[in-house]
């Protein structure tokens, strides 16, 4: 190397250091100032890790004093170089020497970082370009938002979250029954408003209890991190900024917070929200009287925000205008009349009726016939009702499919039955009934006397728990667990089962603390506890003590909080230490193992003191509301009809059969009444619609390919080793990753101090809550992209080729350039025209070999070269590598001209198709929204605009060069 005073020069190990100056030579050795850092170095002459920078015609340098030279000429002067050129700020023409370079340069753009030294290792240009290509494939995948979901492939849930999550702003009601997966849907649909960008402000409304449940729901199946505003979060917030609800982009509170706070109401409804989604959306009643101050709330925020679901079990459940009313809320262009409702809905009955028919295989009558006829008036289906008459499934999937597009709500509500959809399983229940011992009759005597008067539903809450009484009676560090019958039952239960996993639900947290203790002290049975006292991530360690195979506990013990969210159906029994009086809460513990993708038969065990008020509530629920063994769709309102006489005999531990008999008799009788009115009552046209009669198959089988594919574990996992991430097994299908001082980037995306652990496996994902599901929508595989592609990570390389058939020192040089476009998020440029890679392969005569040499079989080809060889190597051919990038961008420009004219043909069509679908639609069913319609005018307007200022940028460059064997 020849050194001079004055020369600039980059060191090749430090290249954060900037810019460096030589200002010593002494002997054999050389010291550089690195004035940006502020770092001097002092290096072996002979071994010197440093590269001189050197710039060439057409290159823009800046001064240290900040201005910029366009370079024209490049000449030495006694060992430094004099660049000459134009300023570019006021073209005056000019000249300065390296020495007075800007010390903070860096070289962004690939050529300069080859010309200049700072070579990538060989591997991180392969990882950069295999980045570009999955991010293309990413973007333009009709997948996008629907592989990323902690939750079971469920053909209805995915049918739904496929039809509205496309949608612009969404205004649909997500009424399926109880255990099919409303919230999972409406987070489905919400995951893909988010990662399109048609949504980036959310606010959800839940009642308080439900919460939590959200918050968890939300970050752990869709990874989608929301804020819960309550007062206190409120009141902080307000120091910081006007709007409180300003400061959060996706926001979490409760239906009671926004109705009671006045204050804090009238900031949301000024804020800016994209969506809205409300869950238990029967609370907002409206009478002929007036609208309940929960429906004016709900109503005034969503006039003024695009999207809002609304999600309900039961939507007639609390009145048919309060239905009507909901719906209004959705279009009240188009629900803008109750009595019109009404009259419509009257003829919504003849298609479902007609539906039914066709459904169940019947022959039509006359009449029949007639109704559909004139129902599908606009076509002649007298051939097509000929051929179903005759069993032609074809013709009456036909005949179907046009009634529901004149179904009259089926586009704004989604309502599927537990009785239309398969995959449930059987519950089977096991009583076992065991003593009052004497403590428990003891402290209820005593204590009975003393508690004064209270109401039945508090004499009934005490009644159903004897430990409680005792330990008020003992005192609160009372042993009731060494002398209560249910835990002998309990130990010698989980013997029987030993090989099987058991969920063990109760009312209190105490009382699963007090098992816990009694099963580990007394037999060393494993068990997990689990309850609200325990912060989310304590939550998440127990649940995945109870879902891991080996070594795990076998038992997992919850308060009540267990039966709220979580996914326990890798268990198939089910413990139910006592039973709540409120029978949702009932279904909600038996829906943690009862779930669609269950692969047995539930066994519900339950222990409880015979001729106490326990057996009464028992009796009422197996008895009076088949509430064990069949989902209870009547229990609330049955036990609001029934519940003065319930709480009586609870209260009084009556078990008379001359009493409880009677009562049982009339609440079968009642709840076979209503089921039969339910069942009478089905839209199975609607449900037929909400099913999706299939359509999501597809979708379902291409997600299973995905998850089955090795493509993306084996991208990561080559991510992790590169950029020095830390992988230790955890299990067969999990990972923990943990973050090493050696990190190429110490703020990898996603990674804890302390680690994190991570699975491909989706049914794994299921049962460990606490494993992050990595699929291509997840935040560590974006953020691993953007990190890549947007720094200069392996932008610049150099390899040897070695091929007997090539002479020594042939050349070829491999270009990586990128077709993009900028545009607002919420257009969904890359939907057509993502981030494109064009790839061109020049040889020394200028030929793009691209076509005829595939990146991934030449690249196998290729060897690694030393950093300084490589240096050497780009120097030597520096004047003949200039001329071939111009050739190459010239030869990618072209391929641009293709790239943006088929992207603009396939948005044209695609929207084009879809608003005609829709415009076709609207003709026949008036809930298409104009705005939807109009949508895709401006949308397809701003899109060419976008597409036709599309621009190439050279993105990464590798020098290859032919040597010996």
């Amino acid at each position: 190397m020849n050194f001079s005073l004055g020369q600039r020069w980059i060191s090749d190990t430090e290249s954060d250091l900037g810019l460096g100056t030589i200002v010593a030579l002494e002997g054999r050795q050389v010291t550089i100032l690195f004035p940006a850092s502020g770092e001097n170095r002092v290096y072996s002459v002979q071994e010197a890790p440093v590269t001189r920078v050197v710039f060439n015609p057409g290159d823009v340098i800046r001064h240290v004093e900040e201005w910029e030279l366009r370079v024209d000429s490049v000449e030495e002067q006694n060992g430094l170089f004099c660049y000459h050129g134009t300023r570019v700020d006021n073209e005056e023409e000019t000249s300065f020497k390296e020495t007075f370079l800007d010390h903070f340069l860096k070289f962004n753009k690939p050529q300069d970082r080859l010309f200049a030294g700072q070579i990538d290792r060989f591997d991180r240009y392969t990882l950069r370009y295999q980045t570009w290509q999955h991010q293309f494939d990413k973007e333009q995948s009709h997948l996008k938002g629907l592989i990323g979901q902690r939750a079971s492939l469920i053909p209805h849930q995915l049918y739904i979250a496929d039809e509205v999550g496309k949608r612009f702003a969404p205004r649909v009601l997500l009424s399926d029954e109880v255990g099919l997966g409303k919230t999972i849907e409406a987070g489905m649909i919400l995951h893909q408003q988010i990662l399109s960008g048609r949504a980036n402000r959310v606010l959800i409304v839940v009642p308080e209890n439900l919460q939590h449940q959200w918050l968890v729901e939300m970050l752990r199946r869709f990874n989608l991190h929301f804020s819960i505003f309550d007062e206190e979060r409120c009141s902080e917030a307000y120091a910081d900024a006007p709007n409180v609800f300003e400061t959060e982009q996706l926001v979490l509170v409760s239906l009671e917070f926004i109705t009671k706070k006045r204050r804090w109401f009238e900031q949301a409804t000024l804020a800016d929200w994209d969506l809205l989604i409300v869950d238990e959306a029967h609370h907002l009643t409206v009478t002929k009287e007036k609208p309940s101050t929960e429906y004016q709330r709900i109503a005034e925020l969503a006039q003024d925000i695009p999207g809002l679901i609304l999600l309900t079990a039961t939507p007639d459940q609390l009145g048919h205008r309060s239905h009507f009313a909901r719906l209004q809320l959705l279009d009240p262009d188009r629900f803008y009349d109750y009595d019109v409702f009404v009259e419509e809905e009257s003829h919504y009955k003849e298609v479902a009726e007609a539906a039914n028919n066709l459904l169940q295989d019947k022959k039509l009558d006359a009449k029949e016939e007639q109704t559909l006829c004139t129902l599908l008036k606009e076509t002649d289906i007298s051939e097509l009702l000929a051929k179903a008459q005759n069993g032609d499934s074809d013709a009456k999937a036909e005949i179907l499919s046009m009634l529901l597009d004149r179904h009259g709500t089926g586009r704004i509500l989604f309502r599927n039955s537990r009785s239309g959809i398969d995959g449930y399983p059987s519950r089977l229940l096991h009583q076992y009934p065991v003593p009052l011992p004497k403590q428990y009759k003891t402290a209820m005597s005593v204590m009975g006397n003393i508690g004064g008067i209270q109401s039945p539903e508090f004499n009934a809450m005490r009644a159903l728990f004897p430990e409680k009484i005792f330990q008020e009676f003992e005192g609160e560090g009372s042993g009731w667990a060494q002398f209560d019958p249910r835990v002998e039952w309990l130990i010698a239960k989980l013997k029987e089962l030993k090989h099987e996993k058991v969920l063990l639900i109760c009312a209190k947290a105490e009382t699963a603390i007090s098992l816990e203790q009694v099963l580990r002290e007394r037999e060393a049975i494993k068990a997990a506890v689990f309850h609200e006292g325990m912060s989310i991530i304590e939550r998440d360690r127990a649940a995945a003590f109870f879902a891991d195979e080996y070594d795990s506990a076998q038992v997992l013990l919850c308060s009540e909080i267990g039966s709220e969210g979580r996914n326990f159906q890798f268990s198939h029994h089910l413990v139910l230490f006592d039973l709540p009086l409120n029978p949702d809460l009932l279904e909600q513990r038996i829906g943690r193992l009862d779930r669609i993708g269950q692969k047995h038969d539930i066994n519900i065990h339950v222990p409880y003191f015979e001729n106490t008020a326990q057996e009464v509530l028992l009796r009422w629920y197996h008895e009076g509301l088949d509430a064990f063994e069949t989902t209870s769709t009547t229990g609330q309102m049955l036990y609001k009809s029934f519940s003065d006489d319930l709480l009586a005999l609870i209260a009084e531990h009556n078990c008379d059969e001359d009493e409880l008999d009677p009562l049982l008799e009339q609440a079968a009788k009642e709840n076979a009444q209503l089921r039969t009115k339910m069942e009478q009552g089905r839209d199975r046209l609607l449900e037929l619609h909400s099913s999706g009669q299939g359509k999501t198959d597809n979708i379902v089988a291409e997600i299973e390919a995905l998850d089955n594919d090795v493509i993306l574990p084996a991208f990561m996992i080559n991510v992790f080793d590169t950029f020095g991430v830390n992988q230790e097994d955890k299990g067969e299908n999990t990972i923990i990753l943990k973050p090493t001082e050696h990190m190429l980037n110490p703020s990898f995306p996603c990674l804890k101090d302390d680690g994190i652990t991570v699975t491909f496996d989706r049914d794994t994902a299921l049962s460990q809550e606490d494993a992050h599901f990595i699929s291509w929508d997840h935040p560590i595989v974006s953020g691993v992209m953007d990190m890549i592609c947007n720094d200069d990570f392996g932008c610049a390389s150099v390899a040897l080729l070695k091929n007997n058939k090539l002479p020594v020192g042939t050349f070829f040089v491999e270009l990586i350039f990128v077709a993009e476009s900028s545009a607002p998020k919420s257009l969904q440029l890359g939907r057509f025209l993502p981030p494109t890679p064009i790839r061109v392969l020049m040889d020394k005569g200028g030929n793009d070999l691209a076509q005829n040499v595939a990146f991934d079989a030449f690249n196998q080809q290729l060897s690694a070269v030393g950093r300084q060889t490589g240096s050497k190597l780009v120097n030597a051919l520096q004047s003949a590598i200039h001329p071939l990038i111009t050739q190459a961008s010239d030869i990618a420009q072209t391929q641009l001209e293709s790239i943006q004219a088929s992207a603009m043909d396939k948005m044209q069509k695609q929207l084009g198709d879809e608003q005609g679908r829709l415009q076709a639609l609207k003709a026949i069913n008036p809930n298409i929204r104009d705005e939807e319609i109009k949508v895709f005018d401006k949308q397809r307007a701003e899109l060419s605009t976008h597409i036709e200022k599309a621009q190439l940028k050279l993105d990464a460059i590798r020098l290859i060069v032919v040597a010996n064997q």
